[in-house]
């Protein structure tokens, strides 16, 4: 228990020293000093409640999933009976009620159509999506099952929290917090943000691309009074384009959707120098963008973002290289907020703000401070005990403690972790373990003293027996910790992990650092006696 030899030694310092000075440049950090910039990483990330920052609650509406479904269940409908050897002819349409309802032109084909529809309807998942009945004799109504939309809507939050936490890594903030609450809301919190207007506009983005033919049979008139042929829907222009309040009729179905996008980039018009976003399909897209183009050189199409018509310009020719441009007299901050929104794929649903909450570094500054004070205090508390109680043992100790601080500090910068409010908490706990460790070592050795021991019997066997209750004790509070982590959200998170990478350093200082200095001392001064 006491044999440390040379390569021991040199290893367990290298380890210390090389955590320890981790936490230089997050120790300077907090206290105001700059560092070269050569010595300014790794640093720990400072949570919301230290750092200041952006807390916005974001909402969705299940019913848009609802209609969502609906319109792609259409469009699915059409291309399989109409794919169909022999085609299978539908007329009269209906969406509404929030169900699906066609009429085959040969009633005949009821058997067939069922037989074609049944894997969509029946969904890839493990609950039945769709249920399928037959009115009149020809007519097929196709309704959403109460177990197909909230599997729908999980997916789209689940969907919808992923590109959210995109679009804020593109903003280059550090360490967001980015949980589903419920069943239809997102929290979001943003330590560090100095423009929480930016974040929610980049947030309140659907970022909903569509391509989709204008109707050239729709007459002027008609659009003026608000009125679409079968077949066509009117959608309004953008309210800050040159085009506000007016409309474009474009065809419902049979447009491009921007979900085969794989990159959208900020550029600049080769002939007009003015900002727009380049955007590139994937093989399937760009194969899909070219047949629309071809088939319709001539005639023009509306880009169409989250409802709105941005432009709608004409093919002039088939674009076959999968990409294309955006213009609307974008300024070059818009295009890249929309570059990003594109690029990080579209909200599968709109999400609104309806809790918005603006924190300031100022709170956050007197709670380092005031967290840090805490600290200090106890520390100084302890050592001041530990010295008097057990004398060069509690020197052992209170620099073991020392180093332990340094070292969670330096583990929690390599990590790049965030370091709350909890988080200090979670340090001034971390500390009382770790003297905890070191008092159960330091009894243990007095009993065996009393006991009669020899000086080096007893430091080896107090070690050893006390170092079983503390692994003991350490195994429940990790235990504990990763289920706090596992299961713990937010600031319950930052707490478990201050109070796991604690449990770990705390051993191995107040044990195995302390043990080296102590057999090094014993094996140099060789004593007879010991006051602990």
């Amino acid at each position: 228990m006491l044999d440390f030899p040379l390569w021991k030694r040199i290893s367990l310092w290298a380890i210390t020293l090389i955590l320890a000075l981790m936490a230089i440049p997050s120790i300077a950090s907090l206290s105001g000093v700059n560092l070269p910039s050569w010595a300014d990483e790794p640093q720990i990330n400072l949570g919301l409640d230290l750092a200041g920052g952006s807390h916005i609650l974001l909402e969705a509406d299940p019913s848009q999933v609802a209609a969502q479904r609906l319109e792609t269940m259409e469009e699915s409908v059409r291309s399989l009976l109409s794919d169909a050897d022999p085609r299978i002819r539908i007329g009269d349409v209906s969406t509404a009620n929030q169900r699906l309802s066609f009429m085959l032109e040969d009633a005949g084909e009821i058997d067939r159509a069922r037989e074609i529809l049944t894997p969509l309807i029946n969904g890839n998942g493990l609950v039945r999506e769709w249920n399928m009945t037959v009115m009149d004799g020809n007519r097929m109504v196709l309704t959403q099952t109460e177990q197909g939309l909230e599997q729908a809507v999980t997916d789209a939050m689940d969907s919808a929290t992923d590109v959210v936490r995109r679009r804020i890594d593109d903003l280059g903030t550090r360490e967001p917090t980015i949980i589903r609450q419920g069943d239809t809301r997102i929290v979001v919190q943003v330590p560090g943000l100095e423009d929480p207007q930016q974040l929610k506009d980049l947030l309140g983005q659907t970022a909903r691309l569509e391509f989709k033919l204008v109707d050239a049979n729709a007459l002027p008139s008609d659009i003026a009074q608000g009125v679409a042929n079968p077949g066509s829907e009117l959608v309004p222009y953008a309210q800050d384009g040159d085009f506000a309040g007016q409309f474009e009729a474009v065809r419902r179905l049979g447009g491009i959707r921007g979900d085969s996008l794989t990159n959208a980039q900020q550029s600049f018009d080769q002939q007009t120098n003015e900002p727009v976003v380049s955007i590139t399909f994937d093989a399937q897209g760009g194969a899909r963008f070219a047949e629309l183009s071809t088939q319709n050189v001539g005639d023009r199409f509306a880009i169409i973002l989250d409802d709105e018509v941005i432009s709608a310009p004409t093919f002039n020719e088939p674009i076959l290289s999968g990409s294309a441009q955006i213009s609307g007299g974008f300024t070059t901050e818009s295009a890249n907020a929309l570059a990003i929104s594109l690029r990080s794929g579209a909200l599968p649903v709109d999400l609104t703000i309806i809790e918005e909450r603006t924190v300031g570094p100022d709170l956050g500054r007197d709670s380092i401070v005031a967290g840090a004070l805490a600290m200090g205090i106890g520390s100084l508390l302890v050592i001041v005990l530990m010295i008097v109680t057990y004398g060069r043992f509690g020197i052992y100790a209170t620099i073991a403690l020392g180093f332990n601080v340094l070292m969670v500090l330096g583990i929690m910068a390599f990590m790049k972790t965030t370091l709350t409010l909890p988080g200090i908490a979670g340090f001034v706990l971390t500390i009382g373990a770790a003297v905890d460790a070191n008092v159960l070592i330091n009894e243990r050795i007095r009993e065996e003293r009393k006991r009669g021991r020899r000086v080096v019997a007893a430091v080896e066997n107090g070690y050893r027996e006390a170092s079983r209750a503390i692994y003991d004790a350490n195994i429940t509070n990790f235990i504990a910790g990763v289920l706090l982590f596992l299961f713990g959200s937010g600031p319950v998170r930052g707490f478990a992990v201050v109070l796991i990478i604690g449990l770990f350093t705390s051993v191995f200082t107040a044990v195995t650092l302390t043990r080296m200095w102590v057999a090094g001392w014993l094996r140099e001064k060789r004593p007879t006696e010991i006051n602990v």
